[in-house]
């Protein structure tokens, strides 16, 4: 019994290989008994583009895990991440307050800190939400009031070049009609939101 209470506060022998992998800077295995770690060979021609979504209270849960994955793939389409190889890009979002349309706002928030940061992009993405009311209108950018007289919600993301869907997410039904009307009122609404990154960025830069 003595010897088993021992074995309780003593650690499990652990060994450690360095250079498992033959590209990065620095690689490692650690495994202790059956237990084996080593690190993801990551590509590292290029940037790695990741987003982390923080909500206003508590601890991220599966829906922020969701937000990351689509703010991060949206972010990933526009940089020019073969011009910063062996570079993390970290896109840190902190929810503050909630009116409606948070990942829309998350997604323009998140490319107006890429333009201030001043990495290489190869277009802007505009982000723009609307709803679909019981009657069958189309609601631009509704807030938590005009959410609740909708059966459906609709984000779609735009390119600042030929306005091609760069993300889409959606919640509740609709038809391929109301899809298409939700379509293009967003994306000519699109449209404010490219002049309104032009606009700030002529605050910081002498000429664009």
């Amino acid at each position: 019994m003595a010897a088993m209470a021992e074995d309780q506060h003593v650690l499990r022998k652990m060994f450690c290989e360095f250079d498992v992998l033959s590209c990065p800077d620095g690689s490692a295995m650690k495994y202790r008994n059956r237990s084996c770690l080593r690190p993801n060979k990551l590509i590292i021609d290029k940037a790695c583009v990741e987003a982390v979504y923080r909500p206003k209270v508590g601890q991220p849960r599966v829906a922020d895990k969701t937000k990351e994955k689509m703010i991060g793939n949206t972010c990933s389409s526009a940089i020019l991440s073969t011009l910063y190889p062996r570079t993390s890009v970290s896109i840190i979002l902190q929810e503050m307050q909630n009116s409606g349309g948070l990942m829309a706002c998350a997604i323009n928030a998140a490319y107006l800190a890429l333009i201030r940061s001043g990495i290489a992009m190869k277009f802007l993405v505009a982000a723009v939400t609307c709803g679909i009311t019981k009657d069958d209108k189309v609601i631009l950018d509704p807030d938590l009031n005009k959410v609740k007289d909708c059966h459906t919600e609709l984000m779609f993301a735009f390119d600042s070049i030929d306005f091609n869907i760069v993300a889409v997410d959606s919640s509740g039904q609709y038809t391929e009609e109301q899809y298409q009307k939700a379509l293009s009122l967003c994306k000519e609404a699109s449209n404010e939101i490219f002049d309104f990154y032009r606009n700030l960025v002529k605050k910081y830069a002498c000429c664009i």
